[in-house]
């Protein structure tokens, strides 16, 4: 969502670094574009200019002026502002209150509330272990209540039973009594909504809190409505009270300016944002983490997350087994690849991983996409279980055989078995003998960097990353940034893979790629 901003504001923040000595007049200058650039990814006007007049007065003073990196300065302020106008420290949904805890869900028709109603309520029940009651309290939309019931069947969690004709409110308290009844620890009442606000919708809104007495009222919002977002919280806020916001579709290619100006402008926090269609694609906001990645410095800290959630722990320990005896066959490379896929695909990761971001277009034209990976996987699919235990048997007639099954051609498959060879010497390399290989010396080494011991077991994998805990994780995105891993154009060299899903990334390398970073096939090397 945020490419077109942090593409703008990337360009003209690298030419303040570039020079070694800066003038008020190059300051203004730059905060002029930046404004542009504000503006035209739809960012509220007086939030835009609070905060060009914040960076301007923080970075015209003395202590600007005596820096020995002035431009860097510069960046850091606008970093720093940036974290500030997203609502500094990330705030979750609180549920310190007396069980149950009622969460009610309001919005306009049309903006997700009720799947994410769903996504919320998997998400409490998944991490942290909460009985969650769902309740439909829309009785204008057809089928609103039984979308929601299905929802929660395929989520395997409880709903209110539907019973017609009664009224949102009635609903309400019998979802709170039904709560209490059950021992459930969560009430979540999804409300009814309108295409646009409305005096009725706003009082039944008023009745239900007042049934039933919430402890968080959570707007849902469609992250593409631009300004309007911004308007439609005002108005929830003013009538019902809100306590924080859910962003849906920040997957999407809007411009930004909603999640950038609902937080300045309502005061209140947003709370999670939906990344994608699935039960799963629910995530924490956290400013810092935006900043970053729009300011275009990767977010490792959400990375290693994910890679955490996403990772087998048996095939983890399974592959690290075999990269420790330096074996490696085309049934690894399609684990490997179907990992990638689920940590969000080439594009995901790259733009987490710092200073590679501006890689993504340049990977893109030179054809190495998303669908290369699925490619890739058909090709090893259609092998049969020997070959791909074995790619010295793949001769010119079992070519043929494979990329009729694939619908590929004999070119494709020649550059996946020139792939494998490439990653298998590197694993061999990477198990090889002497000090515990290559794999454990490079992890043992980041491991000491980052302050986590412990990193080099598994055979040069990682450890269980569902079990390291967040102060680390915070702790690794500072230590990364102090190694200069943190600025646009660090790179990340020597990260020696994650388990199962990444283990290619040494040096920097991707699976699949043959040569990695910097150096892939058609693009050009970074000087």
């Amino acid at each position: 969502m945020f490419e077109n901003l942090q593409d703008r504001l990337g360009s003209i923040l690298n030419g303040l670094t570039g020079r070694g000595a800066l003038s008020e007049a190059d300051v203004s200058a730059a905060l002029r574009e930046v404004r542009r650039a504000l503006l035209e990814a739809d960012v509220a006007l007086d939030v835009v200019r609070s905060f060009t007049d914040r960076v301007r007065e923080k970075a015209v003073g003395a202590e600007i002026l005596k820096s020995i990196k002035p431009g860097q300065m510069v960046v850091k302020i606008v970093h720093d502002e940036l974290i500030e106008m997203l609502g500094g420290e990330g705030v979750g949904i609180d549920l310190h209150a007396a069980a149950p805890v009622v969460v009610m869900m309001v919005g306009l028709q049309g903006s997700g509330k009720t799947t994410t109603t769903a996504k919320i309520a998997h998400r409490l029940s998944t991490r942290e272990k909460k009985k969650v009651l769902m309740a439909s309290l829309d009785t204008r939309r057809p089928a609103a209540q039984e979308q929601l019931r299905q929802l929660g069947a395929q989520a395997n969690i409880d709903t209110l039973a539907i019973i017609s004709g009664q009224s949102p409110t009635d609903i309400a308290t019998r979802a709170v009594q039904a709560a209490k009844l059950g021992g459930h620890d969560v009430v979540i009442l999804d409300t009814a909504g309108r295409t646009h606000i409305d005096e009725p919708l706003m009082v039944e809104m008023a009745d239900i809190k007042k049934r039933s007495n919430p402890h968080e009222i959570l707007l849902v919002a469609d992250s593409l409505t631009g300004q309007d977002a911004v308007n439609l919280a005002r108005s929830f806020d003013e009538r019902v009270g809100i306590t924080g916001l859910v962003l849906t579709r920040m997957d999407g290619d809007g411009r930004g300016g909603a999640a950038l100006s609902m937080r300045a402008v309502t005061g209140k926090p947003i709370k999670l944002i939906g990344v994608g269609e699935k039960m799963s694609e629910l995530e924490e906001f956290h400013p810092r983490r935006i900043a970053d990645r729009i300011l275009g410095m990767g977010d490792i800290v959400s990375l290693v997350e994910r890679a955490a959630e996403n990772i087998d722990a048996e095939k983890a320990a399974a592959m690290a087994a075999k990269m420790a005896k330096g074996k490696f066959d085309l049934d690894d490379l399609a684990d490997q690849l179907r990992q990638m896929q689920k940590m969000g695909g080439m594009g995901g990761i790259m733009g987490m991983m710092p200073g590679m971001a501006g890689m993504k277009d340049k990977m893109a034209a030179a054809g190495l996409d998303d669908r290369l990976f699925g490619r890739q996987i058909a090709i090893i699919q259609s092998m049969t279980r020997a070959e791909r235990a074995n790619p010295d048997l793949l001769k010119h007639s079992r070519k043929k055989r494979i990329a009729a099954g694939s619908g590929t051609d004999a070119a494709a498959i020649n550059k996946l078995l020139k792939m494998h060879r490439q990653m298998a010497d590197m694993m061999k390399m990477m198990g090889g003998k002497g000090k515990g290989g290559m794999m454990k010396q490079m992890m043992g080494g980041l491991a000491g960097k980052m302050g986590l011991g412990g990193m080099g077991g598994m055979g040069g994998g990682m450890p269980d990353l569902s079990n390291i805990d967040p102060r680390q994780l915070e702790a690794l995105q500072k230590q990364a940034e102090a190694a200069g891993l943190g600025k646009p154009g660090g790179g990340m060299p020597g990260l020696g893979g994650l388990p199962g899903g990444l283990s290619g990334l040494g040096g920097a390398k991707l699976p699949g790629l043959g040569g990695g970073f910097p150096g892939l096939p058609g693009l050009p090397k970074k000087k």
